[in-house]
């Protein structure tokens, strides 16, 4: 007998919990809570009904096959349901693919300043995470496809990108399939799809029809499900078999699932978020970007909020800005964390939070300057 304590593996030692924004501001009232890219106009009524309608199924246990869910994403998406396989959120999802397909002794890669479940998704099986320097925040699809080696088994890929806000054209991620040996999987993370506007490839009708492209979405974002957790993804059957080995038994709630189905069918909601968003994303790019003689980027976005960069040194820094924030209850994300320490990811919020973010920031420029 041993009184040796249990040891870790040492994969998992070397991994670092995930962070999430903050929800907080210590010892003053919150005004604004834009530092986890939620919907800030809540779930559809429909979707509110939906789960209300289920709370005394409480005591049984929800589908494990999503099979209603499947078969409404399907119909809204033009994919065979045989091809969608459903998770606790598109994270949970992320992580049954590293779990399915990779191990020690294998690579995945993920751009610099990618998603950080990406990371720890690889850690957490013992993988050799491969980061590829991107280009202004942006991927390289050619660096992505020189760092690809005979022990590459994922990709990770968020389109648009998660916490940049950047996006890649169709024909980049197309060139980027096309460039990968079909034994390599690239994952590419839709999670913000719905905020795009213009040249833009989904993926999913190539995930029906490819052997190594799984393409993830979650309820999250546009739908303002983040707290039941629900996301899907379209991928090759072998894969969806694979995956379906390695997810959770009941992994999706019957509030969740009943919730999703529902916000799938009320448009109206749907079209007012991604209509606001888009105005309200723009209008805070040009404030900020008035602001460009003190030396704030607007980092282009095509998702739900904007990464906004800022001098290295002097008065004016993110990690300044971001205390100044706090204390006015302004929560935004430092991304210090994610060794991006001149930058504050900014969710777009309502007309008033967008305001009042915006009117912040130039008051604390002024002040500073």
């Amino acid at each position: 007998m041993t009184n040796a304590a249990p040891t870790m593996k040492p994969w998992i030692e070397a991994m670092h919990a995930y962070v999430p924004g903050k929800a907080k501001a210590d010892g003053v009232p919150v005004v604004a809570k834009l530092s986890s890219n939620e919907n800030p106009w809540g779930p559809s009524p429909m979707a509110v009904a939906a789960m209300q309608a289920v709370l005394a199924e409480g005591h049984r246990y929800p589908d494990p096959a999503s099979t209603a869910l499947r078969a409404a994403l399907g119909a809204k998406y033009g994919v065979d349901p045989a091809h969608i396989i459903c998770g606790t959120g598109s994270d949970e999802i992320l992580h049954m693919i590293a779990s399915a397909f990779a191990g020690p002794g294998d690579e995945i890669i993920h751009v610099r300043h990618g998603f950080a479940v990406y990371e720890g998704a690889t850690r957490r099986v013992g993988a050799t995470p491969v980061v590829v320097p991107d280009v202004d925040y942006t991927a390289d699809v050619g660096a992505v496809l020189a760092a690809v080696t005979p022990a590459t088994r994922i990709i990770y890929l968020a389109n648009p990108n998660n916490p940049t806000g950047t996006l890649l054209p169709a024909a980049d991620i197309r060139r980027l399939i096309a460039g990968l040996p079909t034994n390599v999987i690239l994952v590419l993370d839709c999670a913000y799809a719905e905020f795009v506007e213009g040249d833009y490839e989904d993926g999913l009708a190539l995930a029906q029809t490819l052997p190594n492209l799984i393409v993830t979405r979650t309820f999250s974002k546009i739908h303002g499900l983040a707290a039941q957790r629900i996301g899907w993804a379209v991928a090759p059957l072998a894969i969806i078999a694979a995956l379906d080995r390695v997810r959770g038994p009941f992994n999706v709630t019957t509030t969740g699932q009943a919730a999703a189905v529902a916000s799938l069918a009320d448009d109206a909601h749907i079209d007012m978020v991604r209509s606001e968003t888009i105005r309200l994303r723009e209008w805070l790019a040009g404030e900020i970007a008035s602001l460009g003689n003190a030396g704030l980027r607007a980092i282009p976005s095509a998702a739900n909020f904007i990464l906004v960069e800022f001098p290295e040194d002097g008065p004016i820094t993110a990690a300044a800005c971001n205390e100044w924030l706090l204390e006015h209850g302004i929560i935004c994300r430092y991304l210090a964390v994610q060794n991006m320490p001149r930058t504050l990811r900014i969710s777009i919020g309502t007309e008033t939070e967008t305001r009042t973010v915006a009117a912040a920031l130039r008051d604390f420029v002024e002040g500073a300057a």
